[in-house]
C-alpha cells in the first residue's frame, strides 16, 4: 500500500501541474498545482523506508521518476524526473540517520531538505522562475507534510493512552 501511494502521489503531482500550472498557495503566494501531492511523496518515501527498506525505496524512486516522466509534457517530464530523483535521495539521506531519534523529527527534517531540493531542481529545470514560486512551494509542501505528521502523532498518542488504560 505504501509503495502504491508513493507512486500514485508522484503521478498526481505531475498530472496536476501539467493540467493547472501555477495556482494560489495562500497568503498571496503561488505554487505549481502538484505541489500539495509532492509534499506527500516525500513523507510516503519515509513510510516505504520504514516498512520495506532501502531496496524498496530505490525501486520506488526509480518507478516514481519514470512515472513522472510519462505523465507530464516533455519539459515538465525532465524537470519532474530530475527533481523527484534528486529530492527523494536527499530526503532519504537525512531521514535514515535521524530515524533512530524519532519518526516525527526525522520526517520533518528530511522533508524540509527534500522540499527545498525538489522545488529548486524542478523550477530550475522546468525553466520557471525559482524565487517567485519558492515561498509558495515551500508553504504547500510543508503544510502537506505537517498535516500528516500531526495526524500520526495524535493517533499514536491516543493509541498509547488506550493501551495504558
Amino acid at each position: 500500500m505504501a509503495v502504491a501511494l508513493f507512486i500514485a502521489s508522484a503521478v498526481a503531482a505531475n498530472t496536476l501541474t501539467s493540467l493547472f500550472g501555477l495556482v494560489p498557495a495562500g497568503f498571496g503566494l503561488v505554487c505549481t498545482a502538484g505541489t500539495w501531492a509532492a509534499g506527500l511523496v516525500l513523507l510516503l518515501r519515509d513510510w516505504v523506508d520504514d516498512l520495506a527498506g532501502r531496496r524498496a525505496v530505490l525501486g520506488c524512486v526509480a518507478a516514481g521518476a519514470i512515472a513522472s516522466a510519462m505523465t507530464a509534457g516533455p519539459r515538465l517530464a525532465v524537470a519532474s524526473a530530475a527533481a523527484f530523483a534528486v529530492s527523494e535521495l536527499a530526503d532519504w539521506a537525512v531521514y535514515q540517520p535521524l530515524r533512530r531519534r524519532g519518526w516525527a523529527k526525522a520526517v520533518l527534517a528530511s522533508g524540509v531538505l527534500g522540499t527545498l531540493v525538489d522545488t529548486a531542481v524542478f523550477l530550475t529545470v522546468a525553466g520557471l522562475a525559482v524565487l517567485p514560486a519558492l515561498p509558495g512551494q515551500m508553504l504547500a509542501k510543508t503544510t502537506a507534510t505537517l498535516a500528516v505528521v500531526i495526524a500520526v502523532v495524535i493517533a499514536r498518542a491516543v493509541l498509547r493512552h488506550r493501551q495504558r488504560t
